[in-house]
C-alpha cells in the first residue's frame, strides 16, 4: 500500500477490501481466543473451589463460545472481495414454454423464501411474466450481510425433472432456468461503459404496476453490444428510474464479468481447470421417478425436494464455499512450490 502507484492501480479497491475482511476475522479470532482464556480460568476456579453454583455460568459462556465458533468459521467461508456486497440476481427460462417458465417461477419462490428465513430485504428490479403461466425473467437485489457470499454459489443452469402439470397426456418433462450473481458494484469502483457501445430500447411494460405503467413506454432495455448482456427495467413508473436500475444491474454484470475473466487468466497461468463455468448445470431437482436434489459440484444430495423449494438450500450453499475454500488454499500451495 505505500510502494508509490499503489492507488492507480485498478484493483486496489478489491485489495483494501479484503485487507478489511482479513483485520475483521483476525480481530474475531483474538476475541474468541480471550473468552475461551476466560472460560478456562473459570474453570479452574470451579475445581479447585468446587464452586457448582459457577457451573451454570460455564455451561452457558461455552454454549455462546460454540456459537461465535460456528459464526467464525462461516466467515472463514465468506472471505473473498464483493462477498460482503448485496447481490444482484437475475434468473431466465430455458427453453421449453410453459414448463420452463414455470420452473423459473419455482426457483423465484425459493429464493424469496430463502431471504425471507435469513433476514434478507428482497427488491423486485424487473419481472417478466410468462405467457401462461411462471415468469420469463426476474431480477431482484438481495440486501443483508454477506448476500453475494452466500448467493453465488447459485450461479448457473438449473433442471427439474418431473411429471408436466401443463401435458395432458401426463408425461416427464426436464425443464432448465439459469441463474446469474453478481456482486451490487459500489458508485467508487470504476466500470468503463462506452454510451456507443449501448442499444437502449424503450416498450411499454407488461403485468403488475396498475394503469400508468401500461399506458406509456417506461420500461427500458439496454443492450451491452460488445458482450451481449441484456439488461432491462419495468417496475418503476419512469422511464429515467428505469433506465438509472438497468444501468446499475448492467455495471454489476460487466463488473462480475471481467472478474471472471481475470479468474480464468489466473487458472491458465498455473494449468488449472475451472470448477464450473457460467452456462453448465449444476444442480438438478427431481421429482419423478424419485425425490432427490443434488448438486453436481459438491455432490451433496438432499432427498427432501419440498423442503429444498421451501428454501432450505444452506447445505448446499455451505458445500460449495468449502469446496472454494478448499480449492483456493490448494491453489495457494501450488503458487508457494512454483515460486
Amino acid at each position: 500500500m505505500l510502494k508509490e502507484g499503489f492507488w492507480e492501480r485498478p484493483e486496489s479497491k478489491e485489495i483494501l477490501q479484503e485487507r478489511a475482511v482479513l483485520i475483521d476475522q483476525q480481530e474475531g479470532l483474538e476475541s474468541l481466543e480471550e473468552q475461551a482464556e476466560e472460560l478456562t480460568i473459570l474453570l479452574e476456579l470451579i475445581r479447585e473451589e468446587e464452586d457448582e453454583a459457577s457451573l451454570e455460568e460455564l455451561k452457558k459462556g461455552l454454549k455462546e463460545l460454540e456459537k461465535r465458533v460456528g459464526q467464525a468459521e462461516l466467515a472463514q467461508l465468506l472471505s473473498e472481495p464483493f462477498d460482503r456486497n448485496n447481490a444482484i440476481v437475475t434468473i431466465h427460462a430455458g427453453a421449453g414454454g410453459t414448463d420452463s417458465q414455470d420452473w423459473a417461477d419455482m426457483l423465484l419462490r425459493m429464493y424469496l423464501r430463502w431471504c425471507e428465513a435469513h433476514n434478507m430485504k428482497v427488491q423486485m428490479l424487473d419481472l417478466m411474466p410468462g405467457e401462461e403461466a411462471g415468469i420469463k425473467s426476474a431480477t431482484f437485489l438481495v440486501q443483508g450481510p454477506y448476500a453475494y457470499g452466500y448467493m453465488k454459489s447459485e450461479t448457473g443452469v438449473h433442471r427439474l425433472v418431473r411429471i408436466s402439470p401443463y401435458d395432458a397426456s401426463g408425461r416427464r418433462h426436464t425443464s432448465f432456468a439459469s441463474v446469474f450473481v453478481a456482486p451490487e458494484v459500489d458508485e467508487n469502483i470504476q466500470v468503463d461503459i462506452n454510451e456507443k457501445d449501448l442499444r437502449i430500447d424503450t416498450y411499454r411494460a407488461s403485468g403488475a404496476g396498475g394503469q400508468h405503467v401500461n399506458k406509456t413506454s417506461s420500461a427500458v432495455r439496454i443492450t451491452h453490444i460488445p458482450t451481449g448482456i441484456v439488461v432491462q427495467c419495468q417496475n418503476e413508473r419512469s422511464q429515467h428510474k428505469n433506465k438509472a436500475i438497468a444501468m446499475k444491474i448492467l455495471r454489476s454484470r460487466l463488473f462480475e464479468l471481467e472478474k471472471e475473466k481475470r479468474d480464468k487468466e489466473k487458472q491458465k497461468i498455473h494449468g488449472e481447470k475451472k470448477e464450473i463455468a457460467w452456462g453448465s448445470q449444476i444442480r438438478s431437482y427431481v421429482l419423478h421417478p424419485y425425490q432427490m436434489v443434488k448438486d453436481h459440484r459438491t455432490g451433496v444430495e438432499i432427498g427432501d425436494v419440498k423442503g429444498v423449494l421451501d428454501g432450505a438450500i444452506d447445505p448446499f450453499i455451505k458445500a460449495y464455499l468449502k469446496n472454494r475454500l478448499e480449492h483456493k488454499a490448494k491453489k495457494g500451495e501450488q503458487e508457494q512450490q512454483a515460486a
